[in-house]
């Protein structure tokens, strides 16, 4: 099974161990889990991201005074 041997700083070790502690679980889970839940978590990112995008328009007409101006707007007004 392919694994990685990663240095850490003595701070870093113990901040590590201290969440692992925290979660009950070992620090090798810890950091495996961690790893893991970081790809997950950009996968949320993304799709909510382009979720949004797709329902700007939605929105914009639900709440009209919440539309934000745009970029170019605010650069004029700042002139």
């Amino acid at each position: 099974m392919p694994s990685l041997n990663i240095s850490y700083s003595d701070e870093e070790m113990e901040e590590l161990r201290a969440a692992a502690a925290a979660a009950g679980v070992s620090l090798k889970q810890y950091v495996h889990d961690l790893s893991l839940r970081e790809k997950q978590r950009l996968q949320f990112v993304r799709y909510a991201v382009s979720w949004g995008e797709r329902h700007r328009g939605e929105f914009d007409e639900a709440f009209p005074d919440e539309v934000p101006p745009s970029p170019r707007a605010q650069g004029t007004e700042a002139a």
